[in-house]
């Protein structure tokens, strides 16, 4: 018996994350995984990725840092992924094992991947493949349904506040979209568990064509609800009965920073190869970075009731920016700027003025005016 994960997405992030807590679970004897990869876009350029995992010998996640003021660093042979498929290519095998074998649907498709296209994204018409996530997600749920109709828990790890009720919405309209049957969508309710998830891992640099380097920090709260369940038993998975606050420390204090020092870096101009921890020893910069967060997102936490949550996060957060073996890129960073700001600016200020924040925020005010909301969500 086994516990197949299918992973929609061949991103470092989960290679480091969730593919190796599955893998420390398995070593540790526990029934988790194995692990399908799914590269989601026809890409060739990432053929040679999803190629290699395939190896049976898996790739390696250098986890590097400090934990407890201790150095960390070594690695982690992770081999809990058996092979890899393009969504593309290997759609019939795709649908077969969606179908008769998986328990767990993993994704991490990017800050757009729950973008649909009307036109591309029909998946009655033969021999169609969708376009988007959300609706080559639907297309194999129709076939789930009509050929074992076995339960499901689908775990997303995209950034998106809301992210489980966020892409189970898209799948029913891409569904609804392309005539799915009633009686498909008392199925989906009552046997499909979308969980809201929340993930915290800095994850730095690829290892060519496949590994990670990362932080030695890591979490995965995934929100206690009807049907959802763990892949596996691991110290650094909870499950929880409120992810917002893990999403609100998470997402208003680290991912904030991280805009925030994108901005710095975008409209001044600096270093092209500029990572978090360089940036952060230019004096002045780390000194706008301090009173930010304790004159502007410390008051909005405390709004909030969870300032000392927020501050003893913040400790961290530091702690982690200043990582000496990470180079995590400003310029990967930046990618998405608009939508990052959408969530993790415009958000904050939306969060801590309901809660009658006594910060006037200006440096958080200022940067939200330069992406108007309605450019930022795009």
């Amino acid at each position: 018996m086994t516990s197949r994960i299918i992973q929609f997405g061949t991103s470092r992030f989960l290679q480091a994350h969730a593919a190796l807590f599955v893998h420390e679970a398995r070593q540790a004897g526990q029934d988790a995984g194995p692990i399908t990869v799914v590269q989601i876009s026809g890409s060739s350029s990432r053929n040679g990725r999803v190629a290699a995992f395939g190896k049976p010998g898996g790739y390696p996640v250098v986890l590097r840092g400090i934990s407890a003021g201790q150095p960390v660093d070594h690695t982690v042979n992770v081999t809990s992924v058996e092979r890899g498929l393009s969504a593309t290519d290997d759609w019939d095998e795709l649908s077969r094992i969606f179908s008769t074998e998986a328990e767990f649907i993993v994704s991490n498709t990017g800050d757009t991947g729950y973008q649909t296209w009307q036109d591309e994204d029909r998946f009655g018409v033969t021999g169609q493949i969708p376009r988007s996530f959300p609706a080559k997600l639907a297309a194999l749920l129709v076939k789930r349904w009509q050929i074992s109709g076995r339960p499901l828990v689908i775990l997303p790890c995209e950034l998106v506040t809301g992210n489980g009720l966020v892409l189970r919405q898209a799948v029913v309209d891409c569904a609804q979209q392309n005539d799915a049957p009633t009686d498909f969508m008392v199925w989906l309710d009552a046997n499909v568990a979308f969980a809201e998830t929340l993930v915290d891992r800095i994850v730095s640099e690829p290892i060519e064509p496949i590994g990670a380097i990362a932080e030695p920090y890591a979490i995965w709260a995934i929100k206690r609800a009807p049907g959802v369940r763990l892949p596996c038993t691991h110290e650094s998975i909870v499950l929880t009965d409120n992810l917002e606050p893990y999403e609100c420390l998470k997402l208003h204090i680290l991912n904030l920073g991280h805009t925030f020092l994108a901005e710095i870096w975008q409209r001044e101009h600096r270093p092209t190869d500029e990572t978090v921890r360089l940036i952060l020893a230019d004096v002045g910069i780390r000194e706008r970075l301090d009173t930010l967060y304790r004159d502007e997102v410390l008051p909005g936490f405390a709004a909030n009731d969870m300032a000392s949550e927020a501050s003893a996060y913040v400790a961290t957060t530091l702690e982690r920016f200043s990582n000496p073996f990470l180079e995590h890129r400003l310029s990967d960073i930046a990618q998405h700027h608009h939508a990052k700001v959408a969530r993790r600016i415009h958000a904050f200020l939306k969060w801590a003025t309901a809660a009658n924040s006594s910060s006037k925020m200006p440096a958080l005010k200022e940067l939200a005016g330069r992406y108007p909301l309605q450019e930022a969500a795009v």
